[in-house]
């Protein structure tokens, strides 16, 4: 019939909801497993980041993608693994000197405790913006001032590792695709500061 109009359908809100939350637990697997390195987890967020924000964004990507993203963040990245290793050794210290009875040791211990979680927020949101080329003290700077900024975002950041925490509590294997929660967590938080 001449004029007819053909509607194409699209895939339903809660199918592309639904493909949107598998990709971010099979991005958690991919990010557990470049994490294996030790000092190798804020290149494997990052690399993870930009694969979501890719997904979300309706662009091609994948498991290569997702690996030539690794390698390139692994450059300097894996100085802000180690890092952050030594801040957890220095947080470690001070909760055994919490433990141990020391005066004044509770406040240290927890004091470090909180500044522990306030860089693994910073992390995970310099990870969340990361792009090939960035270098990562000024995305840590960066991420560090909004971490403060935005006190909202860091909480449900802190709300996302704590649901990984859980999960690896209840079933270790839960844990790995969770980690993709929390980079999606991150990825949204940025853009929701982006957009204030």
């Amino acid at each position: 019939m001449a004029g007819t109009e053909v509607k194409v359908r699209g895939e339903s809100v809660f199918a592309e909801r639904f493909a949107v939350f598998a990709e971010c637990l099979l991005t958690g697997v991919w990010i557990a497993v470049a994490s294996l390195g030790v000092v190798t987890y804020p290149a494997a967020f990052a690399a993870g980041a930009r694969h979501l924000r890719r997904r979300t964004a309706h662009e091609g990507g994948g498991w290569r993608e997702f690996v030539a993203d690794f390698r390139t963040a692994l450059r300097a990245g894996w100085l802000a693994g180690v890092a952050g290793w030594a801040a957890a050794a220095a947080v470690w210290v001070d909760v055994q000197a919490a433990r141990a009875g020391i005066p004044g040791g509770p406040l240290v211990g927890a004091v470090g405790v909180a500044a522990l979680i306030g860089l693994v927020v910073a992390g995970l949101r310099a990870a969340a913006v990361w792009e090939p080329g960035a270098r990562w003290r000024t995305l840590l700077a960066h991420a560090g001032r909004r971490t403060v900024l935005d006190p909202a975002g860091s909480f449900l950041i802190v709300g996302g590792l704590a649901v990984v925490a859980v999960s690896a509590w209840f079933a270790a294997p839960l844990a790995l695709p969770v980690l993709g929660a929390v980079a999606a967590a991150a990825v949204a938080v940025e853009a929701r500061y982006r957009h204030r």
